[in-house]
């Protein structure tokens, strides 16, 4: 039976092991932001055996990127992105100790597979409500990448994001069992 609960970052191996698919997560604490070309950067970069502009460990990365700031405001809007775009390079950022992701959608086989084999968890974001989440960032600041705009990588402090485990360390995966539930053909 899924639970509501809160957790904070960085993530431990106990936390990710105590979380199940279809659990509500109220997240806090601080994550990065990173889309598709800073995967492949970080990607490439460990294959060279390069140092990561962010330490991985215990670390949840939050597939957005955020609109202008307004003036007063911490953050503009910001939402998840499609998660399958970063497919390619995750598995190797879990190898390397990246424990949690936010994104939308499905996870390739071979996500599936690291998040099970290193200890990882997959969230899933609500889309659609930007400006709502936007609340939730208490700070920003950008690490790495400014030449990307608004993909760079940022540091976000979070308080009680809104998140769903959609990928647990058990292998199990809340869209595939909801399909399955409802008589949903994918």
């Amino acid at each position: 039976m899924a639970t509501q609960r809160q957790i904070h970052t960085p993530l431990t191996a106990e936390v990710i092991a105590s979380l199940k698919a279809g659990d509500m997560i109220l997240l806090s604490g601080e994550v990065y932001t990173a889309r598709d070309v800073a995967h492949r950067r970080m990607y490439e970069a460990l294959i060279k055996g390069e140092k990561l502009p962010i330490d991985l460990q215990g670390t949840v990365i939050f597939y957005a990127a955020p609109t202008h700031t307004p003036t007063g405001k911490v953050i503009g809007s910001i939402g998840p992105t499609t998660s399958y775009r970063m497919d390619a390079f995750t598995p190797k950022l879990i190898e390397n100790g990246l424990k949690g992701m936010i994104g939308k959608g499905n996870r390739s086989p071979e996500v599936v597979a690291a998040i099970k084999e290193y200890g990882a968890v997959y969230f899933g974001a609500i889309g659609g409500i930007a400006a709502l989440t936007a609340q939730c960032v208490t700070r920003m600041e950008l690490v790495a990448y400014d030449d990307l705009g608004p993909e760079a990588i940022r540091k976000l402090t979070v308080m009680e994001l809104p998140v769903i485990v959609i990928n647990d360390t058990a292998g199990h995966d809340l869209y595939a069992e909801e399909q399955k539930k409802w008589r949903i053909i994918a």
